[in-house]
């Protein structure tokens, strides 16, 4: 099978599963407490009358299956309507957010992924040795850490005490640097919230990188590469590393939506201007449309995610052929 009708086969077998996703998500949502009505009103005092004619407006007024009809008949066009509170199209709101978020997310996935299998390489050198206890605990510490507690403590410590990055935001508002100054000044405060989404990703890729490579480095090939009389660096990053992979990707793949999760609280800790800070103020605003749109999001992020998967195990494998 050719790689383009084996990604057509793919998207196909993937649409019942966006359906059910988005019937699933659209329940969950509808049967939070709580309407949008309730954020928009606050603490004024109106009549009911308003109330009424504010609901169906919002369509909010027809039953539920009505309603979910309706939004699965739009997404299929391409509409996945207007935010309640902002008034302004859910796609442009996600695309409008949508670069900060891979700048951040891409940042601290090469930094995990770069750093743990390195990590988990030199663990599984010597196991039980002093470097692997002390990468070990450094792993489960690292792992055990809640991202708003690590996130809080770094801007206290790093950026508030010995001011070394900027404390929140994307930029600096009142330089307004521009070219190259506007570069690095978007790296300056990427570094914290990049650190404390990539820490815990560290950990996770650390040991399961550690695990793989005890295992494969015990067969047979790998004794007759060393036989061979090929460097120790040959041997674990060519020859081992490249079957030690492939648990990885598989866990590294599965583990994209929590991403999104970590981001919600990270992106809120330090004002980053991302999916994860709009989630989180759509969510206190009971916010359905963009709810919608952003659990959608995540679910193509989870197929895409399951697709690389897929491609990379080839990739990693020779032996693994899509028929």
């Amino acid at each position: 099978m050719s790689l383009g009708a084996y990604l057509i086969k793919r998207v196909i077998y993937s649409i019942p599963l966006m359906l059910g996703a988005i019937t699933i998500i659209f329940a969950l949502i509808h049967a939070a407490p709580g309407e949008p009505t309730d954020y928009i009103i606050g603490d004024a005092s109106v009549s009911q009358e308003f109330i009424d004619r504010l609901r169906r407006e919002m369509g909010l007024d027809q039953p539920l299956y009505i309603q979910l009809g309706k939004y699965i008949l739009e997404v299929m066009t391409g509409n996945f309507g207007f935010s309640y509170i902002r008034n302004t199209p859910v796609l442009a709101l996600i695309l409008d957010r949508l670069p900060a978020t891979l700048l951040l997310m891409g940042t601290q996935y090469v930094v995990a992924i770069a750093v743990g299998i390195y990590l988990g390489v030199i663990s599984a050198r010597r196991p039980n040795s002093l470097l692997d206890r002390g990468i070990t605990i450094f792993s489960l510490a690292a792992f055990a850490i809640p991202l708003f507690w690590l996130g809080q403590m770094l801007i206290l410590t790093v950026a508030y005490r010995l001011d070394w990055f900027p404390i929140q935001g994307m930029i600096s508002i009142r330089h307004g640097y521009t070219g190259f100054a506007h570069v690095l000044d978007v790296a300056h405060h990427l570094v914290l919230p990049a650190l404390t989404l990539a820490l815990p990703n560290i950990a996770l890729i650390l040991r399961l990188t550690r695990s793989s490579m005890i295992e494969v480095i015990g067969q047979e090939y790998i004794k007759v590469a060393r036989a061979k009389g090929l460097s120790e660096r040959s041997v674990l990053f060519k020859h081992a590393l490249r079957n030690a992979l492939i648990p990885v990707v598989t866990v590294v793949s599965l583990h994209l939506p929590t991403l999104i999760a970590g981001a919600v609280l990270t992106e809120t800790v330090f004002a980053w201007p991302g999916l994860g800070r709009l989630t989180f103020d759509a969510i206190h605003a009971r916010d359905y449309p963009l709810l919608m749109g952003m659990f959608i999001f995540i679910s193509v992020v989870v197929i895409v995610g399951n697709l690389i998967a897929d491609l990379l195990y080839a990739l990693l494998d020779p032996r693994i052929r899509y028929q």
